[in-house]
């Protein structure tokens, strides 16, 4: 079971299930929405990430006295949440991957302005093993 779990303030609880959101990269440091490969790739060289340029179809990262590499599709457009968390494993305490519904009603100055400002949400997600941790954001 997955979703988001909608608490009232008269005690009505309800799971929307499997809500139809998009995804978006956050620069934690700065709260910036990552909007374009070249914002990227300007964070990921500050922190000691070097471009590769070996294939044409993919823009590709590496980082020294590192195995990792992160591979994206070389158009914005298919850049999906995949990739997203592909770097936020990465690239650990500098990005991380928000639901644009969460975005777009509670931004991050801390005022609720969604359509129902009497509710909140409680995104859950479930751990799948023993030893994965369980992450609550609200």
């Amino acid at each position: 079971m997955s979703g988001v779990w909608v608490f009232k303030q008269n005690g009505v609880i309800r799971l929307v299930e499997n809500p139809a959101t998009s995804k978006v990269l956050v620069h934690v440091p700065t709260n910036q929405k990552i909007r374009s490969y070249s914002q990227l790739e300007r964070i990921l060289t500050a922190l000691g990430w070097e471009r590769y340029y070996d294939d044409a179809d993919l823009l590709q990262f590496h980082k020294r006295n590192s195995i990792d590499l992160i591979s994206l599709p070389n158009d914005f457009s298919k850049f999906k949440s995949t990739h997203m968390y592909d770097i936020v494993v990465k690239v650990p305490d500098t990005f991380h991957v928000r639901d644009t519904h969460w975005e777009r009603n509670y931004p991050s100055t801390g005022t609720l302005d969604g359509p129902d400002a009497q509710s909140k949400v409680l995104y859950v997600c479930l751990a799948l093993g023993p030893d994965l941790p369980i992450k609550v954001m609200y």
